[in-house]
């Protein structure tokens, strides 16, 4: 195990997920999975107005994927489309250029630095977000009014 990869926010996030499980009746629901290495989560969202106002997910992932679902679906309950894009965002320019996070919803992502150094665990990372992503996609326009 490479301690800088998997320091203790890390395994932190990865052993205190919530929202663990799936909604009865989500507007939008997706799967991401990850080839690399076998993560698979799925993701079941409630919209209104375009904030979501219930989140669950399923998921069976390495420690990289746990530690960022864990951060989403701390977080995601409340936050509107834009504001979970955003999320993607910082998290994106951590893995690819070491940008640190702004302080705020996203600060907690600060604990992926050091996964930019290992570009094989990128996909890990963001596979959360790939998902969370697929079912605001998968939302009906009726459920976001």
């Amino acid at each position: 195990m490479d301690l800088n990869l998997y320091n203790k926010q890390i395994l932190g996030f990865a052993a205190s997920i919530s929202r663990v499980g799936r909604l009865a009746n989500p507007d939008g629901s997706a799967t991401a999975h990850s080839r690399l290495c076998g993560s698979r989560i799925t993701v079941d969202i409630n919209l209104n107005n375009n904030i979501i106002t219930d989140y669950a997910h399923e998921l069976r992932a390495c420690a990289i994927g746990q530690a960022a679902a864990s951060v989403i679906a701390e977080v995601v309950v409340g936050l509107t489309i834009q504001e979970v894009d955003d999320g993607a965002k910082v998290l994106n320019a951590i893995l690819q250029d070491k940008i640190l996070p702004p302080s705020g919803t996203w600060a907690k992502l600060e604990a992926f630095l050091p996964v930019s150094d290992f570009r094989n665990r990128h996909g890990s990372a963001l596979l959360p977000f790939q998902a969370l992503k697929r079912a605001i996609e998968d939302t009906t326009p009726e459920s976001s009014l």
